[in-house]
């Protein structure tokens, strides 16, 4: 059960650290970076951002789900602030290097049946 969720911690890494590398969106410094940057997203990601989702429940609902996209940006944004090694342009950018993240890990993972 833990290799799948290192696993799944390796691939999301990855995925940050291609987007930092290959756009402007977002900046990491190296990999390992990327992997501690994995760990705290998946913190924020369990423990605040189901409050976003909370209040935020009536604009998810009158923009069809598409405000989620800024939510999961704004987790990024948040995450990004514990390292002064990973700077994110702004709320648009954090918003687009989540969609290509989640992008990203939907390619790796059906190469990788888990």
């Amino acid at each position: 059960m833990i290799i799948i969720y290192i696993v799944h911690l390796l691939i999301y890494s990855i995925a940050v650290y291609l987007v930092s590398k290959f756009t402007k969106l977002i900046s990491i410094k190296d990999f390992k970076t990327a992997v501690l940057f994995s760990i705290v997203v998946g913190i924020v990601n369990t423990v605040i951002k189901p409050i976003f989702l909370i209040l935020t429940f009536p604009i998810t609902i009158i923009t069809f789900g598409i405000f989620l996209i800024f939510i999961n940006g704004l987790m990024l944004m948040i995450s990004s602030v514990f390292f002064k090694d990973i700077k994110i342009k702004g709320c648009f950018s954090a918003a687009l290097a989540s969609i290509l993240i989640s992008v990203i890990v939907y390619i790796l993972e059906l190469f990788i049946i888990v």
